[in-house]
């Protein structure tokens, strides 16, 4: 006899809807660093500093603010890391140019040309279709749960269709909110 056990089938559900939304979190993350023609405290986040031999985030170091529209200005609260943060931009693949006045670094943010903004276009694509992926990877792994429950006679067939279901529907839901997030990111990069 089959023993019905609804939690099992509840948790493995519970733990793919979150890991879904962590996929979609880190897809908003990962596109917030993507240059657009505006100025972002998130264009520098994932920027490290080399601060006395150590790897160091810049937000560690700095306050990032947004004066105008286009510019960037970044106040270290250690004037002596202003040359390593400095180095840090220009090596990064930003693009842009640090002033340094000797307290305060300014980074203006320059509009993007057209070829460029279709190229970071494709980028978001691209990043949106690795959420994607990873959406329907955690799906790939709660069925293959669910399926071992089935095959350990810890639940029955119904119960397992009606699982998978539900799977699909937490997965399409998602997976619509990944191309939300990449939609608003693309009108974002194409707005003039």
């Amino acid at each position: 006899m089959i023993v019905a056990d609804a939690s099992m089938i509840g948790e493995t559900l519970a733990d793919a809807e979150d890991r879904m939304a962590k996929a979609v979190e880190a897809l908003r993350r990962e596109l917030a660093t993507v240059r657009t023609g505006r100025a972002n405290p998130a264009l520098v986040d994932h920027l490290k500093v080399d601060y006395y031999g150590t790897p160091t985030p810049l937000k560690q170091l700095a306050s990032v603010m947004v004066p105008e529209a286009r510019l960037l200005t970044i106040q270290p609260w250690d004037k002596g890391s202003l040359t390593a943060i400095e180095k840090a931009i220009q090596k990064s693949d930003l693009g842009l140019n640090p002033t340094n006045d000797g307290s305060l670094i300014r980074l203006a943010i320059p509009p993007l040309t057209e070829e460029r903004r279709r190229e970071l276009v494709r980028m978001v694509h691209k990043k949106v279709e690795e959420g994607r992926v990873a959406i329907r990877n955690i799906r790939r792994d709660a069925h293959s749960m669910l399926r071992d429950l089935l095959h350990d006679k810890e639940i029955s067939e119904d119960q397992e269709h009606n699982a998978q279901e539900e799977l699909q529907k937490v997965t399409d839901r998602f997976i619509a909110e990944a191309d939300r997030v990449g939609q608003e990111k693309e009108e974002e990069l194409l707005e003039v």
